[in-house]
């Protein structure tokens, strides 16, 4: 066998995958955006209410796996602004970019690979 897979059983669930990163991308999500609307956020960019909400909008959709690319896309476009705001204060790869960075990277992935296991859109599809 020449293959330099290690556990080709797992291959057969790979619809798996998507569904971890989609909601532990919309958990996180969804937890940014409470935080703003309690009025606690940190977060480069918005911190006002109406962010918040539409955060806590996006991370629903994300996590159930509604309209999943559109608002993965519109995540993204969040955590990309994110990105921008702590490039500006010169602070790119430190103090939590890394973090935005790797959730700008989950949220693309899911565009790309669509929503996973156990998603609305498959209902709809």
């Amino acid at each position: 066998m020449n293959s330099l897979i290690f556990f080709p059983f797992l291959l057969q669930h790979k619809d798996f995958a998507p569904f971890i990163i989609r909601v532990l991308l919309g958990l996180t999500l969804l937890y940014f955006g409470f935080k703003k609307v309690e009025g606690l956020g940190q977060s480069s960019g918005s911190n006002s209410k109406t962010f918040g909400y539409l955060e806590i909008v996006v991370a629903i959709f994300i996590v159930v796996g509604l309209f999943t690319q559109l608002a993965v896309l519109m995540n993204a476009i969040i955590l990309l602004i994110k990105i921008i705001d702590k490039i500006r204060e010169k602070k790119f790869l430190n103090d939590g970019v890394n973090y935005y960075l790797l959730l700008f990277i989950m949220a693309v992935s899911l565009i790309f690979s669509g929503a996973g296991i156990l998603a609305l859109d498959r209902l709809f599809g």
